[in-house]
């Protein structure tokens, strides 16, 4: 029997997803497949193939805004908005080689179902900020839309915030709009090299609250420094502390200026040009350092920036690991050798003490589904998560398990 289900319209997504129902078959939704290998594993009967719905079906760069099939390539959408000088403005990472898949396979409805953001975060905002509108089919079995192609156009609920980060499990994606913005006309990064962690973080926050509008901020340990993709910045050798300025060519230079006397007193500093720094913000949003073909568990903590550097000692202090910070210090991605359920218990534990998040991202398939890739919910959050998948997907159909049990 064929257990895959590949429909080529929305029309026949919304047949197929009404008749799992009827069946009450769960379903395994796929766009590209670059992110099976995080989350929970899904307990489907039937893969869901959404590869057929693919292509940018509208395209506006005076107006900003495109949409596209919900399984279109994110290369493809970069490519067009390249051309046109633009870019997706939340800098969506590309997970495959840290997962053990090609790197590429990314779509654009998947990166919005997983909320995937890179190292401009800080500046530009999460990818639900640019998720303006959607049509989708629910676990009813039934087409719904929401939102359009302008910001300010919600009159009820904000559906595309409710799907976003939902990784397919509330609703099927057919169609997504999105918002773009115009790509900087050229950026460079300062360093300061050779910083401990709870000096860089301090650093950070500085650059952070001047004037020069750092648009990323990330810290790399010296034994991290030397896996880089890059010879011109991995010969630095050094923790390096990076502080990235975008804009048009004159701004960024003097900004980077400005900036480095700002940081100046921390250490050593040194600007990379446009291509270093291009390498070096691609390795940090695309976790390249920790995709070592291992399965090793990666973790991805939501930590308060300041607090960082001291939960992660804590941390540090129980199981041997790898960090890197990310987000001035917001975002932290830790890589360990072992996945037992102490660990887990450990890094939990000591997150939760200070109100942050801790997700599994990757792991082998049998220690994500014994110990769960998400943080746990506070019983407030999963009773209003309860609520929001009974009305959206009262069969339990869509990518069951891939948040937790029931999800």
């Amino acid at each position: 029997m064929n257990d895959t289900l590949q429909p080529e319209t929305s029309e026949q997504v919304r047949e197929a997803v009404a008749w799992a129902v009827s069946e009450d078959i769960p379903l395994e939704v796929l766009g590209g497949g670059s992110k099976r290998r995080t989350g929970g594993p899904v307990q489907g009967a039937y893969k869901l193939d959404l590869s057929t719905l693919s292509g940018i079906t509208l395209y506006e760069p005076e107006e900003l805004i495109l949409s596209a099939r919900a399984a279109t390539p994110l290369a493809e959408v970069t490519k067009a908005l390249s051309e046109a000088r633009q870019e997706l403005a939340f800098e969506p990472a590309d997970l495959g080689p840290l997962l053990g898949r090609p790197e590429g396979e990314g779509t654009l409805g998947g990166i919005i179902a997983c909320n995937l953001s890179g190292p401009r975060r800080l500046k530009a905002g999460a990818a639900r900020d640019h998720f303006l509108g959607v049509a989708a089919v629910s676990g009813r079995g039934e087409a719904f839309k929401s939102g359009g192609r302008v910001v300010k156009n919600v009159t009820g609920y904000d559906l595309c915030k409710v799907l976003a980060g939902s990784w397919g499990t509330l609703a099927v994606m057919t169609d997504v709009t999105v918002k773009v913005l115009p790509r900087a006309e050229t950026e460079a990064t300062v360093v300061i090299s050779g910083l401990g962690q709870g000096e860089a973080l301090t650093a950070m926050s500085r650059a952070m609250g001047s004037a020069f509008d750092v648009s990323s901020a990330a810290h790399i340990p010296g034994g991290i420094v030397s896996r880089a993709g890059d010879e011109a910045y991995k010969g630095i050798g050094l923790a390096m502390t990076a502080l990235r300025v975008e804009g048009f060519e004159t701004s960024v230079k003097y900004r980077c200026e400005k900036l480095t006397g700002v940081v100046g007193e921390f250490g050593k500093t040194q600007i990379l040009d446009a291509d270093t720094s291009k390498a070096l913000w691609r390795d940090v949003r695309d976790v390249r350092y920790f995709a070592d073909g291992s399965e090793n568990p990666v973790w991805k903590l939501s930590l308060a920036p300041m607090a960082s550097a001291n939960i992660v000692a804590r941390i540090g202090d129980e199981i041997p690991m790898e960090v890197f910070y990310d987000w001035a210090g917001g975002l932290v991605w830790i890589s360990t050798d072992d996945e037992s359920d102490a660990d887990v218990e450990i890094i939990r534990e000591i997150v939760n003490e200070h109100g942050g998040h801790a997700t599994l991202v990757r792991a082998p398939m049998a220690t994500r589904a014994a110990i769960g890739a998400f943080h746990p919910q506070s019983p407030g959050v999963a009773a209003l998560s309860g609520r929001l998948k009974s009305n959206f997907d009262p069969s339990g159909i869509l990518n069951p398990g891939r948040m937790s049990t029931g999800f």
